[in-house]
């Protein structure tokens, strides 16, 4: 079960705070402060685009490796979710923003009441039918992180007409729910070392070049879910795999710059707030390349950034959000503020987890610059974001 060493901050691989993949570890036990429904979840921030939103998920079975973190398995299976705007979503059921099965694991890690969370929806829905052509962004979350936890940023791109895909990374997620029922969970060892850290970005890596292989065949009309279950209408020939961007917080972020690194079809990529770990990751590339990083006042950068910074050929930019700590860039931050009260956290602890900054301000802020970096790379759409200081974006420091 991972705990709270396996945060990977910009400032240290190991971090002892009390975060793990960005999403808070709750060590004491909660108190409510009123009586919740069991049938109230939390509420995400609704997008702001026009589109619609569809979802599915897929299992993934790559026959050509060994699941590199459980000896004796033969293959390594992955789950992924495609998110895509939605021609009609009428009669579809709203996606449960975590799988009913992995929600105990969860909230154990987490200190999230179960009830809650099961009873949490995102704005997706289930097996709607597509609106295709779109541009396609990846996302990786953080050591130990669901492909859930950026829900709030998938959401957004969605509905301004991206296709994202969340890949849950198995045995490093904090648990994966396959379609037969099964849960798995982390399986890192315990020890957890840079070599560790550095073998769990090359497996990512190969996750998600395999995620890109597995998306060309959806595209082409090939179906390869391991239960070869029924796929949306409109999928095939959905995705402009001539347009691909990615982005990951914490160890998703160093996976998106390792990846890029070694693989062209990636064309643009953003890092939040995760140091980069391995050659691949520090080496960048000739493609557009964004740093964005939480608040860390006075301190010295994190060296992997500097040497990223010479190596990168690319576009790049390195932007910091004032106010912000490493867990501002997952759904935590939407999370916690809300179960504050029954959780019985102080201001203090959960200024801890989120930051200073208001956590609608955090999330908008987010989204706006994420979507103009990927208007800007993607589409073509110069975005003033991009350019310099923008005085409706205070918070935001241009580093470099």
């Amino acid at each position: 079960m991972p705990g709270p060493a396996l945060a990977l901050t910009r400032r240290s691989l190991l971090s002892a705070a009390v975060l793990t993949a960005g999403l808070g570890v709750i060590t004491r036990a909660p108190t409510a402060a009123r009586p919740r429904s069991a049938a109230e979840g939390y509420t995400l921030p609704m997008p702001t685009g026009p589109a619609q939103l569809g979802t599915v998920a897929l299992d993934l079975v790559d026959r050509t490796r060994t699941d590199p973190w459980v000896p004796g398995r033969p293959v390594r299976e992955i789950m992924i979710q495609i998110w895509y705007p939605a021609r009609h979503v009428h009669g579809h059921p709203a996606a449960p923003w975590l799988s009913p099965g992995a929600v105990p694991h969860f909230c154990e890690v987490f200190g999230l009441p179960a009830e809650r969370v099961r009873a949490t929806v995102t704005h997706g829905r289930s097996g709607a039918s597509v609106y295709g052509g779109c541009p396609v962004v990846l996302y990786s979350p953080g050591l130990g992180g669901d492909r859930g936890t950026g829900t709030v940023l998938v959401e957004e791109l969605v509905s301004h007409g991206y296709i994202v895909v969340t890949i849950d990374h198995t045995h490093d997620a904090s648990e994966v729910e396959f379609p037969d029922g099964r849960v798995e969970v982390a399986a890192i060892p315990p020890d957890v070392d840079e070599q560790i850290i550095a073998r769990a970005v090359a497996v990512r890596e190969a996750d998600t070049r395999f995620v890109l292989d597995q998306l060309a065949v959806v595209n082409a009309g090939g179906n390869p879910d391991a239960g070869n279950r029924r796929l949306p209408i409109g999928l095939r020939g959905a995705f402009d795999l001539s347009r691909i961007g990615m982005f990951g917080h914490s160890l998703g972020g160093s996976t998106a710059a390792a990846t890029m690194h070694h693989d062209r079809r990636i064309r643009a990529g953003v890092n939040l707030d995760g140091t980069l770990v391995g050659a691949g990751a520090v080496a960048g590339s000739d493609r557009p390349f964004l740093l964005l990083s939480s608040d860390h006042g006075t301190e010295p950068e994190d060296p992997t950034w500097d040497v990223f910074w010479t190596s990168q050929r690319g576009w790049k930019r390195e932007l910091s959000l004032t106010g912000s700590v490493h867990g501002s860039f997952t759904d935590g931050v939407v999370l916690y503020p809300q179960a504050a009260p029954e959780l019985g956290l102080t201001p203090e602890q959960l200024a801890g987890l989120v930051g200073t900054l208001h956590p609608r301000r955090s999330v908008t802020i987010q989204r706006d610059y994420l979507r103009g970096f990927f208007d800007q790379h993607l589409r073509g759409r110069r975005s003033r974001l991009m350019c310099g200081v923008d005085p409706r974006y205070p918070e935001i420091r241009f580093v470099r």
